[in-house]
């Protein structure tokens, strides 16, 4: 006779826990080496290294630098993934920061990763999978951090990407297509939440490239002969800004665009300026209205001056869908753990940052639990783990007993909320409509 849940669920605990040391040695050397996305190719070694000194297969280069690892149970009921993002945020001012591409862990990705290693150490030692009546399938996905939007879109012109996320990447590539649920978490603030928190809302949003081509000319004796491509896109600007009192309150919009080519020299009259930008909201139609105004605002600071205004728009995140079953699950587990009292259900306040598990969560049920072991601030060069018993351990504890949860006998509980569960949208009308790709 197997193991009762109980007992699985104790036994995964103690294997972390002798594993703490080993835990919190990844994750500080994931840390200690940032990298961004797309280009996290020291990051999937290390985790790759791991997955070989435990004994797990794996098949890597998925989306360029994603590694996924299947651990099959002794039936197949239901696949389960648990995801880990391997990418950094360019603060070239943090304390962890490359000092050569200015990467800094100042997101916690690295703590998703050492809670995946041990979700995997877990998995392995504790034999969880011959107790199990489906698969857990890691996922070290890449470039969550919607980031370096003129260097991933030439990786999509060539044809390297079709998306510009990496878990986008991995449903165009079919990686989603044979899994049922998927899991995750997020490292969230100390000071601002509990301990573990099963879920919580965020924005979605889509990207914009901007390039206004002006004319050069000599910037002193002749800027007269120029058309200064920097004053299309300070006009153009200056007319996103007066959009914003157009914006409902509700809607949570946020617009905030970066020029990341101002010119070439001071005494050329700037002739080729570009820019990124998002445009956040809270629901698909009120960030596809606002992106029709923050276009034709661009737009309006090239005809101004006679640049030529190219916007190349980019299939950003969806927002994210709650699964209050999952994040029940999350809770529940965080309860058994550590009490009522550092554990909720759902965070509060509505989240205005993005993730690209959104995506994820409009196709199949998912979840993105947060435990509460950062201070500072997100993508700040405040930004520390202040608690990586929190970030590192517990996080691995707990999605590795809602794993547990869902594929014992007879993966009933996982079987439940697939069926309970109703797509937004299909894998093809997500192709389609929102990444513009015909299949």
């Amino acid at each position: 006779m197997g193991r009762t849940k109980e007992e699985l669920k104790q036994a995964a605990c103690a294997a972390i826990d002798r594993n703490r040391e080993r835990i919190f040695q990844i994750g500080d050397a994931i840390a200690a080496e940032p990298e961004m996305g797309y280009k996290e190719f020291k990051t999937a070694g290390k985790f790759k290294a791991f997955l070989e000194q435990l004994g797990i297969d794996y098949r890597d280069q998925v989306a360029v630098t994603g590694v996924v690892a299947d651990c099959p149970g002794r039936k197949s009921e239901l696949r389960v993934a648990v995801m880990g993002e391997l990418d950094a945020v360019l603060v070239p001012r943090h304390p962890g920061a490359d000092p050569q591409t200015g990467a800094a862990h100042a997101c916690g990705h690295n703590a998703m990763m050492a809670a995946l290693c041990g979700v995997a150490i877990a998995l392995k030692e504790a034999d969880l999978m011959a107790d199990l009546d489906g698969d857990v399938v890691l996922m070290a996905v890449p470039a969550e951090e919607f980031a370096e939007l003129e260097y991933r879109n030439g990786l999509r012109e060539k044809g390297i990407i079709h998306f510009l996320g990496g878990k986008q990447e991995f449903i165009c590539r079919g990686e989603f297509d044979n899994i049922d649920i998927a899991v995750m978490q997020h490292t969230s603030m100390a000071a601002n939440s509990k301990r573990v928190c099963g879920g919580s809302s965020c924005n979605g949003f889509v990207g914009r490239l901007i390039q206004y081509l002006g004319r050069e000319s000599h910037a002193g004796a002749a800027p007269h002969e120029g058309i200064n491509a920097l004053n299309a896109a300070m006009l153009g600007l200056m007319a996103v800004h007066a959009q914003r009192e157009t914006f409902r309150d509700q809607d949570s919009i946020r617009v905030h665009p970066i020029i990341t080519k101002g010119g070439d020299l001071v005494n050329v009259v700037p002739a080729d300026v570009r820019l990124e930008t998002y445009v956040r909201g809270s629901n698909t139609p009120a960030i596809l209205d606002a992106a029709v105004k923050v276009d034709r605002a661009f737009r309006s600071g090239g005809d101004a001056v006679g640049a030529q205004t190219i916007l190349t728009p980019l299939p950003g995140y969806l927002p994210a869908v709650l699964n209050e079953p999952l994040m029940k699950l999350v809770y529940e587990n965080g309860v058994a753990l550590y009490g009522e009292d550092q554990c909720e259900l759902i965070g509060a306040g509505f989240g205005g940052g993005s993730t690209d598990q959104g995506d994820v969560s409009h196709l199949i049920p998912s979840a993105q639990a947060f435990f509460a072991g950062a201070s500072g601030g997100f993508h700040t060069e405040d930004f520390c783990l202040c608690d990586k018993e929190t970030a590192y351990i517990a996080a691995a504890k707990v999605m590795t007993m809602v794993c547990i949860d869902l594929l014992y006998d007879g993966a009933a509980v996982g079987k439940q909320i697939k069926a309970d569960f109703t797509p937004v949208m299909t894998k093809e009308e997500y192709l389609r409509d929102w990444g513009g790709i015909e299949i």
